[in-house]
């Protein structure tokens, strides 16, 4: 039956975006205040940049895409009631007719409850499609309804029952009240979120981030809210998220663009083993950078004499170990030590004969002396981070030095490669960025004659978001708290799906590498999972209790599903593996039928991506194959099909998955069984294990 409201409420939609279009309208007319022709003086020029800024970032926040803008509304009488929406939207008279989901305000439409009302008699949940209302769910509270049922169960049973099409959705219209809670935090110190799969903990996170910019406009504006992400097929996935919140301000990132705000000649391309990333990611990589610029600065091999005019000039070994051990002390970062050495270096040529010529003469006249170039190079070289590590990893006796007592020979030797023809020719993998970031942070900028940094410095923000903290290891935490500008911070993920070489064990571990400050962690668990349905969320649990026997394991809300499809490829005619490729080519499109057009990830291990991805094409069936490529490719998955390696998947949503062959997954992942339990709890729907050899222990029943 159609509620009685339905068409009032409509008509408030309509308003409400017609004042929208109209703020829309007002904030494009500010770019005709300021018009600068040819001539114009700069006074000009800058007003009319400023304002299009504004402008920008103006419209920026009105824009809403295909989004809705009012979700809900809540009555604190007959007479006093807010319409609660992505952003605030005002009358003529600056009267609200939207309020923002982030305002003081709007808090109860997400945390009453029957015991706890917060002052509500009802609380008014929409379901739409863009402008227009589909269904209202009401819920009243008085003193005799004491229901502690999930706030809007119908509303959120809709949003999970939607099709996924490749990104991240927001959840504005549904937070729970566990979330909600997470999302209004503090923004002092440093804010855990511990949540097994389909808890909503990386939409939580995404949403804390619009409130803060929000609540905290000042500074945070200003000083820039950074997101964290661990690869850029996983940023392409939640990119829209912020935007339909009216956030577009927060600079979302992987840690290889964080260096390239650094310098733009690093390539990161390369592929490396698990065995090396494991060493990389290593604590003890901290004292090895810092032996390897160490070990750059170097005494002259013999004493060096060189003509000036009719004299000879001369320093000796024991001079230049002086001038080195001056250095270290008095200097933190090595390049900054450079012109200390150059000026005790030609001041102690000088002072080596008795007529003792000006020092300042002797450099200017030396400076391009091809040995006294070579002995100042050796002595104290000034160095990029990449010419230092391509040099460290292309030298056997270099990493042996640096090494040493630090590392084992079978560990450094993981980290020697070739030097390759050219620096600009040489690739870097992701566990060498935080060591460039390390070899940066003791190297420092390079600097000019006149002492000036050539190079940029680090740049902080207000508050950092790390998703899926607990895979990065704790070269990459330091990296990332050396980009925190007071220790603010918001960590999100699952110690049950570290999966990556030398992942941490527990969040202490992680504390150890991030700033404390003056605020104790706190620690918010969500416990509920919204996404996936039991039947798969209890074949998953089986799996984690032997990954992570010491974890709880997350609770399902949907009791409700259908059951995995398990598909044991029996033996015949030819090989095994072609087998199960075919097959599980065949499942894909029973379950890409069975969704109704609904979004399908086939969740395979690294060896077996290439073969799968041949026969989807012999087949003609339309899919995508993710990748971690560069930032400029649009779409994070394929719609309908996307083939994702089992390492990527993480944090992934979609409405089914066909997981294909769990015993390779465990044999080629560094935590397979993590890994395994990662891929059985993808979808929201669905889903398929395909195998053609035995399950593993967990899965068998």
């Amino acid at each position: 039956m159609t509620h009685p409201e339905i068409a009032a409420e409509q008509a408030h939609i309509d308003r409400a975006h017609l004042l929208l279009d109209r703020a829309r309208d007002r904030a494009r007319k500010l770019r005709g205040m300021v018009e600068v022709g040819r001539g114009g003086t700069t006074q000009a020029r800058y007003e009319r940049d400023v304002i299009e800024g504004s402008v920008q970032n103006r419209l920026g926040q009105l824009q809403l895409g295909s989004a809705s803008l009012i979700f809900g509304r809540i009555d604190l009488d007959s007479d006093d009631r807010f319409h609660i929406g992505r952003l605030a939207v005002a009358d003529e008279r600056q009267e609200p007719v939207v309020v923002d989901w982030r305002a003081p305000v709007a808090e109860p439409f997400y945390r009453a409850t029957g015991r706890d009302p917060m002052g509500l008699i009802r609380r008014r949940h929409f379901v739409s499609r863009g402008r227009e209302l589909l269904d209202i769910e009401d819920e009243l509270f008085d003193l005799d309804q004491l229901d502690e049922g999930f706030q809007g169960h119908g509303a959120l049973l809709a949003a999970l029952d939607q099709n996924r099409d490749g990104h991240l959705r927001d959840i504005v219209a549904t937070i729970q009240g566990e979330q909600d809670e997470i999302i209004r935090d503090s923004l002092k110190g440093m804010l855990i979120v511990q949540g097994g799969p389909g808890t909503g903990k990386t939409v939580v996170a995404l949403h804390r981030a619009a409130y803060l910019l929000y609540t905290y406009r000042f500074p945070l504006e200003g000083q820039g809210v950074l997101v964290v992400g661990p690869n850029r097929l996983f940023l392409r996935y939640i990119e829209q998220v912020l935007p339909s919140l009216g956030e577009a301000g927060v600079y979302l990132t992987v840690l290889a663009d964080l260096l390239g705000d650094l310098f733009d000649d690093v390539r990161v391309t390369l592929p490396d083993r698990p065995e090396a990333a494991a060493v990389k990611g290593n604590e003890r990589m901290v004292s090895l950078v810092a032996n390897a610029i160490k070990d750059r600065q170097r005494p002259l091999r013999e004493d060096l004499t060189v003509g000036f005019g009719l004299v000879r000039l001369r320093i000796t070994v024991s001079e230049s170990r002086r001038i080195i051990r001056e250095a270290r002390r008095r200097y933190r970062r090595h390049n900054a030590a450079r012109s200390y050495v150059e000026n005790e270096f030609f001041t102690t040529l000088a002072r080596s004969h008795h007529s003792e010529p000006d020092p300042e003469n002797v450099q200017y006249r030396l400076r391009r002396d091809p040995e006294t170039s070579e002995a100042l190079e050796r002595m104290w070289p000034v160095l990029t981070p990449a010419q230092l590590l391509r040099d460290l990893f292309g030298s056997k006796a270099l990493l042996g030095s640096a090494a040493t007592e630090l590392l084992t020979e079978d560990e450094w030797l993981t980290l020697f490669r070739s030097r390759g023809e050219s620096l600009s020719d040489y690739r870097w993998s992701d566990a060498d960025v935080p060591l460039l970031d390390e070899a940066y942070s003791g190297l420092g900028p390079r600097l000019d004659r006149q002492r000036k940094p050539r190079d940029p410095e680090v740049r902080t923000f207000g508050h950092i978001v790390i998703d899926e903290t607990q895979d990065h290891t704790p070269m990459a935490l330091r990296m990332i708290a050396r980009r925190s500008l007071n220790g603010s911070m918001t960590l999100v993920g699952d110690i049950a799906q570290a999966t990556a070489p030398g992942a941490a064990a527990s969040w202490e571990e992680v504390l150890t590498h991030l700033p404390s400050g003056n605020n104790e962690p706190r620690v918010r668990e969500l416990t509920l999972s919204y996404r996936i349905p039991a039947p798969n969320l209890e074949l998953a649990n089986k799996v984690l209790a032997i990954a992570a026997p010491d974890l709880a394991t997350p609770k399902a809300v949907r009791s409700v599903g259908t059951p995995p499809r398990i598909i044991e490829v029996a033996d015949g005619v030819g090989s095994s593996v072609e087998q199960l490729v075919a097959e599980s080519v065949a499942i894909v499109e029973e379950e890409s039928e069975a969704l109704g057009g609904g979004s399908v990830a086939v969740i395979a291990p690294e060896s077996l991506i290439d073969m799968v991805d041949t026969a989807l094409e012999a087949r003609s069936i339309d899919h995508g194959r993710a990748t971690t490529a560069s930032r400029n490719v649009s779409g994070p998955l394929h719609p309908k099909i996307a083939l994702v390696p089992v390492q990527l998947v993480k944090g992934l949503e979609l409405d089914g998955t066909v997981v294909i062959e769990p015993a390779t997954i465990l044999d080629e992942e560094p935590q397979g069984l993590r890994a395994l339990f990662v891929a059985l709890t993808r979808s929201t729907k669905r889903l398929a294990v395909v195998h053609a050899r035995s399950l593993p222990e967990a899965m068998r029943d």
